[in-house]
């Protein structure tokens, strides 16, 4: 028997492969991005009043999709929120890091709030305290997570004076867990204000004041 020649220029059919084909298109979004959209927009308007096409919208995302990706509305409201938590330490950060003394500390800690608390075109405060007030007290898990912000808070501004001490700026007879708290209660109604529209230069005296309140034992 002759075989037959190819002709010139024929290019041979590849093999049909017979692994199933992978069903579903890919997913045509960043997660990451997502929450940082949705974070926004809740930060705006709270839980209550952030609704799931107002997140379809900001997000490209439809309902089921966003369902698939990020649970309810409340589990997104949550991711959101330990977003935000994640955010403001990677901020603060650099000011534990820094050789610097305790009234400089707590300015450019005071400082970097009120850049995320202004951060945007109409002034949004801090989600742990919007969220304290409309949203913790009738969820659990959101009361907790609020909770531990504000434990998170408190230990920020002890490690801030402990600091201090040891470095001799303060004496060791100062209450560092009084302090503490006086300077996240200063923080806190920062927020406040600044939601309210508060002018920057206003809340900056506010804070030279409360520096030189929770320093008045400095040496």
């Amino acid at each position: 028997m002759v075989q037959k020649k190819k002709e010139p220029g024929v290019v041979a059919k590849p093999e049909v492969s017979t692994e199933p084909k992978r069903r579903g298109r890919p997913r045509a979004y960043a997660p990451d991005v997502a929450i940082g959209q949705a974070l926004a927009l809740f930060r705006k308007g709270g839980f209550a009043a952030t609704s799931l096409d107002d997140l379809s919208e900001v997000t490209g995302m439809n309902r089921p999709s966003l369902y698939g990706a990020f649970g309810d509305k409340r589990a997104l409201y949550i991711k959101s929120y330990q977003r935000y938590r994640d955010d403001y330490t990677v901020k603060v950060l650099e000011i534990f890091k820094a050789d610097i003394d305790i009234r400089e500390r707590l300015r450019r800690f005071f400082d970097t709030a009120l850049e995320i608390y202004l951060t945007g075109e109409e002034p949004r405060g801090c989600f742990t305290v919007m969220t304290v007030a409309s949203d913790a007290i009738a969820d659990p898990d959101i009361r907790e997570l609020v909770y531990r912000g504000f434990a998170d808070v408190d230990d920020a501004f002890g490690w801030c004076f402990r600091t201090a001490i040891k470095r001799g700026e303060m004496p060791d007879t100062v209450d560092v867990v009084a302090l503490s708290q006086m300077a996240s209660a200063t923080l806190f109604s920062l927020s406040i204000r600044a939601r309210a529209g508060v002018p920057r230069a206003e809340l900056d005296v506010i804070v030279k004041g409360a520096i030189a309140l929770v320093c008045g034992s400095t040496r």
